[in-house]
């Protein structure tokens, strides 16, 4: 990936670093109601793990799945803050949590919610 437009984010702590491009600053967030991301606030801008880096070493996250196991939900393992994460709904794309990036970024996003509560039917709306 090249460092042109790169877009840079990471926990609390600053030990998990991340990297990404993105084809447009127009991004669609989607803002869910399940049980982990209403209480984490988590804005999820979905990256293709092709245009992603992480530029710290795995072992700074530690990981966490429930319910179907699915979804790989990655913790810094100092400050606990979830900076991005392996979705169910996106297997081929990691969740990027839009409220930890790194200021300057110039993202022009456009907030749609999603029925994480209803969660197969949510996901058949966003095909």
């Amino acid at each position: 990936m090249g460092k042109e437009g790169l877009i840079t984010g990471g926990c609390h702590c600053g030990a998990v670093r991340f990297g990404f491009t993105l084809p447009s600053k127009q991004v669609e967030l989607l803002d869910c109601n399940c049980s982990i991301c209403s209480r984490t606030g988590f804005l999820h801008l979905i990256v293709p793990h092709r245009d992603f880096e992480l530029q710290t070493p795995r072992a700074s996250l530690t990981s966490y799945r429930f319910g179907t196991g699915a979804a790989e939900h990655l913790f810094c393992t100092i400050c606990g803050v979830k900076s991005f994460y392996q979705p169910r709904s996106h297997p081929e794309a990691w969740s990027v949590n839009y409220r930890c990036l790194d200021p300057g970024h110039g993202i022009d996003p456009l907030i749609r919610t999603f029925d994480g509560q209803n969660w197969d039917a949510a996901r058949a709306n966003l095909e």
